[in-house]
């Protein structure tokens, strides 16, 4: 899907404008159908390298490749018309060097018709924004909790607490003076959350994070119930499709095994019916 089929989306400058205003809204999506469903709702969508262990069943993200953000950023890309679209940049796309983040992202863009692109860090990723921004490829940080270096992180755990949060805060200037035209706060702090929200002029989009942030994001597979593996506290379930959809499945099976599916409404008779009867 070009960025032309696209063209009444939101660019990042007009998200970055949001700023202290309308709160934000987004969410996750990995597939055309769930994109179509959410796309009147969002302002912008995230294909989030999170589609590894929820559509994957990857333990963590660190597995996540270009080819497949690509594959599912132009699955996304199809059922958006109002929405504007953010891909992920998986590890090891752009940590070694500016040059190898550009080509990239450049390569995302291209494939998946994005309007921008979404990597993790703070300080020591400014350079690489500002290479990036410099050339015409709009960078949405993420800071905070950043699952791709959960190994460095010591796993999924609350940052920016105690002495810790000095180094958030340089982490949200950083990212905004580098050019950044809005943050993800993963897992912080609230009152931290807010500091921040206050003090840089970008858009804060929250998750786990505050209430007073500019935005808000969810993986949808979490907050619709369909991935259960795990909740975090943030988390809040707005369906619970997942145990649906096993009582269906349930359902289904007992009458397959009691022959009472397919029943006669199901079926096709010998002759085709007069014409504008049911076939």
């Amino acid at each position: 899907m070009s960025a032309t089929a696209r063209q009444t989306a939101p660019m990042p400058d007009d998200i970055r404008a949001m700023k202290g205003g309308a709160p934000i809204v987004s969410l996750t999506a990995y597939t055309t159908p769930m994109a179509e469903l959410m796309d009147a709702h969002c302002d912008f969508v995230l294909v989030g390298d999170s589609v590894g262990m929820v559509l994957h069943g990857m333990p963590n993200t660190l597995g996540v490749t270009m080819d497949m953000m690509i594959m599912h950023g132009q699955a996304v890309a199809r059922g958006l018309k109002t929405a504007m679209l953010v891909v992920d940049m998986p590890f090891g796309s752009y940590e070694e060097s500016p040059a190898q983040a550009f080509a990239n992202a450049a390569t995302i863009m291209a494939e998946t018709g994005a309007a921008a692109v979404k990597l993790e860090g703070g300080v020591a990723m400014g350079e690489t924004i500002r290479f990036l921004v410099d050339r015409g490829v709009p960078v949405m940080a993420h800071i905070g909790l950043t699952p791709q270096s959960i190994n460095t992180l010591g796993g999924y755990k609350v940052q920016g607490r105690d002495e810790s949060a000095e180094q958030v805060m340089a982490d949200a200037r950083a990212v905004a003076e580098a050019g950044a035209f809005s943050v993800v706060l993963e897992k912080l702090p609230a009152t931290l959350s807010d500091r921040i929200t206050a003090e840089i002029p970008i858009p804060t989009i929250g998750i786990g994070a505050s209430a007073g942030c500019d935005g808000q994001i969810l993986v949808h597979y979490d907050m619709l119930g369909l991935f259960t593996a795990f909740k975090p506290k943030f988390v809040k379930r707005y369906a619970h499709l997942g145990e649906d959809a096993e009582k269906a499945i349930a359902e289904y099976a007992k009458e397959v095994r009691a022959r009472d599916f397919p029943a006669k409404e199901h079926l096709f008779a010998d002759k085709a019916p007069a014409k504008g009867k049911s076939k």
